[in-house]
């Protein structure tokens, strides 16, 4: 064999090396050489969280690919999560894995590298939100009007409290509970998370009152500033909310997922204090007003429904004109009931006379003397031919007879019952007549009563009863105001008792009047259409 080379030929002095050796030597030597780095590249591989909770991704750009690996107990901190495809920064130390012989950087810290990797991640995540329907109009809620307790979520030692506070103290001062809480840095978002979670956590009537509205506030800043409001668990709180929130955060011109999950978004947080509240003096002018007009209102609802009165009072008519009508039906009714009876009767007894006439055209003795007439006439016959005929014609006479007897009384039985029954019925026809037309005249007088009654009830005459009086001139026409009285002028009083005549002394509303009836002496009220 040829010998090998002398460049390939190890030195006899070498050491020798075992492969767990020689891996804790480079391992040692890397994470001496280079400690804490920041690498930059895109994330590739990454599948979400192990089991474990440890997370597992390659950092790569055009040339070279990194192993990357988070501990669980790091992954907890970081800001932002691992996203395949995102640009990201890592912060961390290098070291080597010995059971692959691979080297890797150890992620303390991760974060989108820029802000264009911010809007893009930011864009996606709220996409995917709105997808879910977390930001839906519809699902929205009104600010109460006047909440009577405002929890506001900001940091305690900003501006942005002083401001919200001075706004309130200007507008309508309210009862604000403060949930003190980090508006910058990576615990921001878990901590607004749990202000909002808290707040609504309260009870209603514990010693700290559950707030009707809340505020989340910060002043403005740049996007990495305001980054812990878009936070997944920031946007899921607020719509589990059951309180309504306004956001403020940043100005007019910043925009967090915050803003879409809250039922109303605040340019500033001043703005955000004056939608919470209105201001008071324009409340109290706006109360008054309506409570004036509202008098108002009421004032002419009265007048109007009492000159319906007036003319439905006129136009009622009397109880006589109400019972003239029935009145007359019923004397006409009356009227005609005894020749009605009469002539019932009268027909009933010439039926009965013409029956009796019948009767008595085929009465026996008429059937008697027709046979006896043909009996003499035969006479002159054979005797025993003549005796057997007589003898026959005796027994079908008999028979006759008893057969017409006995006819003429059934026909009378007959017909003397069915004129009880006509009278029965005549009888009962008057009863019913006279029933009817006592209950029709006591429901007339009934329904008389109770108008009788609602009219005593609308009339001007109950109102006397309470102490008004009604002013009239000596004409005896009604002076509803006091201005059209003149000094010395004779009137007259209405009392619910009586009238009594009185002079006028003085002049303008409210004036005394002297009597000059039998009482002692007597105030003019105000007459029943000025009350």
């Amino acid at each position: 064999m040829p010998a090998a080379p002398e460049s390939t030929k190890a030195p006899d002095n070498a050491p020798e090396w075992s492969v767990a050796e020689l891996a804790g030597a480079l391992k040692r030597t890397l994470e001496d050489r280079f400690g804490l780095v920041r690498v930059r590249g895109e994330v590739f591989g990454y599948r979400g969280p192990h089991s474990s909770g440890h997370m597992y991704f390659c950092l790569k750009d055009r040339d070279a690919r990194l192993d990357a690996v988070v501990w669980r107990s790091a992954a907890s901190r970081l800001r932002f999560k691992p996203q395949e495809g995102l640009e990201v920064v890592a912060t961390g130390r290098i070291t080597t894995f010995p059971g692959k012989s691979t080297y890797q950087i150890v992620v303390e810290q991760l974060e989108p590298a820029g802000a264009g990797a911010l809007m893009a991640l930011l864009e996606e995540r709220r996409k995917t939100l709105a997808a879910e329907g977390l930001f839906a109009a519809e699902r929205k809620r009104p600010i109460p009007y006047l909440p009577r307790v405002i929890g506001v979520v900001t940091s305690p030692t900003g501006v942005v409290i002083r401001d919200i506070l001075h706004r309130l103290a200007d507008r309508f001062e309210r009862d604000v509970v403060l949930w003190p809480v980090r508006v910058q840095g990576e615990t921001s978002g878990a901590e607004v998370a749990a202000a909002i979670a808290g707040l609504n956590a309260l009870p209603k009537g514990g010693p700290i009152a559950r707030p009707d509205v809340i505020i989340v506030a910060r002043g403005g800043g740049s996007l990495e500033d305001l980054w812990g409001f878009n936070d997944e668990a920031v946007v899921r709180a607020t719509v589990a909310s059951a309180v309504p929130i306004i956001s403020a955060i940043g100005h007019e011109t910043d925009w967090t997922l915050l803003d879409h999950a809250a039922d109303v978004r605040a340019p500033t947080p001043t703005g955000a204090a004056e939608m919470a509240v209105p201001v008071r003096s324009e409340l109290v002018m706006q109360v008054a007003g309506l409570a004036s007009r509202l008098e108002q209102g009421a004032r002419r609802g009265v007048e109007t429904r009492r000159r319906d009165l007036r003319g439905a009072a006129r136009a009622l008519p009397s109880p006589d004109m109400l019972l003239a009508a029935r009145r007359q039906r019923l004397d006409l009714a009356s009227a005609r009931l005894p020749p009605a009876l009469l002539a019932n009767a009268r027909d009933h007894e010439a039926r009965l006379r013409r029956l009796a006439d019948r009767l008595g055209r085929h009465s026996p003795r008429v059937a008697l003397a027709t046979a006896r007439a043909r009996l003499d006439a035969l006479a002159a016959k054979p005797g025993p031919a003549l005796s057997r005929l007589l003898a026959e014609r005796g027994r079908r006479l008999e028979d006759l007879a008893g057969r017409l007897a006995v006819g003429r009384l059934t026909a009378l039985r007959a017909e003397t019952i069915r004129l009880e029954r006509a009278r029965e019925r005549l009888a009962a026809l008057a009863a019913r007549s006279a029933r009817a037309l006592a209950g029709g005249v006591e429901r007339r007088e009934a329904r008389l009563s109770a108008l009788s009654a609602l009219l005593g009830s609308l009339g001007y005459r109950s109102v006397l009863e309470r102490g008004y009086v009604v002013v009239r001139s000596a004409e005896g026409h009604a002076l509803p105001r006091a201005d059209g009285i003149a000094s010395g002028q004779a009137l007259e009083l209405e009392f619910a008792d009586g009238r009594r005549r009185v002079t006028a002394e003085g002049g303008g509303p409210g004036q005394r009047v002297k009597r000059t009836g039998a009482s002692d002496r007597a105030l003019a009220q105000p007459s029943l259409f000025e009350q």
